[in-house]
C-alpha cells in the first residue's frame, strides 16, 4: 500500500513537470520565424522585414553609372545615384519611413505593415506584408519632367506604388519572397502608361557566417506604346530588372554590394523607365548601407 502511495505521489509531482514541458515546446514552435532577410530591403525592392518597436534605421543606397570602359572607371566616373533614407518602428509590425534621391529631385514617403508573421510550426507557413509608397518630384516644371508646361499641375508631381510582399523561409539558410505590385503616376512620359501592374521575386542564400548572396528581378507586366531610349521614342519595352548582390549583416548593420542593370532606386521609376539590358552587358555596381539605431 505504501509503495502504491509513493507511486500516485511521484506521478503527481511528474506529471504537471511533463505538461509544462510539453506546452513550453508547443509555445515554442507557434513562435514567428526570425530574420527571413537581414534588412528592409533585398537590393531595391522592399523585404517582408520591418524594424523593431522604438527602432531607428539609416539607409544609404547608391548607384554607379553604367559600366562603359576604363575612361569612365568602370560607372565610377559617371553620373552616380544616391537615396538617403530614414525608417522607424511604430511597433513591431508597422514601419514608416521618408527619403530623398538625388535623380528626378525626389522625396519618397512610405510605410509598411506585417500582415501575417511565418512561425516554426508552420502552422502559418508565409509572413505576408504589404508595402506602399508615395514620391513627389521636387524638378523644374519648366524641365518637361512632368509633360507639357502649359497642362502642369502640383498634382503631376506624385506618384503611388502598392505591394504585396509574400515570403517564406524555407531553412536558416534560404528565404525567398515574391510581390504583385501596382503603381500609379500622375504625370508620364509620352508612349508610356499611368496606370501599371507588375510582379518583383527575390531571394537569399546564406554561405557562411553573417555572409549571403542575393538577387532580385522584376517583371512589368503592363505594355507600353513606346519607350524613350536617349533622347529618341522606340517601339520598345521597359526592361526587366535583374541583380545579383553579397551581404554581409550584423546586429547594428547591413551591407549589400551587387551588379544590377537599373539604377532609379524607387521602385517605380525603375519599373517604367528602366532602358538598360543586362543581355547587352548594361549593367552598374551599387552598394547598400543600413545602420540601426
Amino acid at each position: 500500500m505504501k509503495k502504491i502511495l509513493f507511486t500516485l505521489l511521484m506521478l503527481a509531482f511528474i506529471a504537471p513537470a511533463f505538461c509544462q514541458e510539453e506546452e513550453q515546446q508547443t509555445e515554442n514552435l507557434n513562435k514567428p520565424v526570425k530574420n527571413t532577410f537581414e534588412a528592409v530591403t533585398l537590393i531595391d525592392n522592399q523585404t517582408v522585414m520591418t524594424p523593431f518597436k522604438g527602432a531607428v534605421e539609416l539607409q544609404i543606397q547608391h548607384r554607379f553609372s553604367v559600366i562603359e570602359n576604363i575612361h569612365n572607371l568602370y560607372g565610377i566616373y559617371g553620373s552616380a545615384n544616391t537615396r538617403i533614407g530614414m525608417n522607424f518602428g511604430i511597433t513591431d509590425k508597422i514601419m514608416i519611413g521618408i527619403g530623398t534621391t538625388k535623380d528626378n529631385k525626389l522625396v519618397d514617403v512610405q510605410g509598411k505593415y506585417k500582415i501575417l508573421q511565418q512561425t516554426k510550426s508552420n502552422s502559418m507557413p508565409i509572413t505576408m506584408t504589404y508595402y506602399g509608397n508615395v514620391n513627389i518630384g521636387l524638378q523644374d516644371s519648366a524641365s518637361g519632367a512632368y509633360g507639357p508646361t502649359n497642362r502642369f499641375k502640383q498634382m503631376h508631381r506624385f506618384s503611388y506604388l502598392h505591394q504585396l510582399i509574400v515570403a517564406r523561409k524555407f531553412s536558416d539558410k534560404f528565404s525567398m519572397q515574391v510581390a504583385p505590385t501596382f503603381f500609379y503616376f500622375n504625370s508620364v512620359k509620352r508612349g508610356y502608361k499611368n496606370m501599371n501592374l507588375s510582379v518583383s521575386a527575390g531571394g537569399r542564400y546564406n554561405i557562411f557566417g553573417s555572409h549571403s548572396v542575393i538577387f532580385e528581378y522584376d517583371q512589368l507586366l503592363t505594355k507600353q506604346d513606346s519607350i524613350v531610349v536617349g533622347s529618341t521614342y522606340v517601339k520598345e519595352q521597359p526592361k526587366p530588372n535583374v541583380a545579383i548582390g553579397w551581404e554581409i549583416g550584423t546586429a547594428t548593420h547591413c551591407f549589400q554590394v551587387f551588379v544590377a542593370n537599373f539604377d532609379k532606386i524607387n521602385g517605380q521609376y525603375d519599373l517604367l523607365y528602366n532602358t538598360n539590358d543586362f543581355k547587352k552587358r548594361k549593367y552598374l555596381v551599387g552598394f547598400n548601407i543600413t545602420v540601426r539605431f
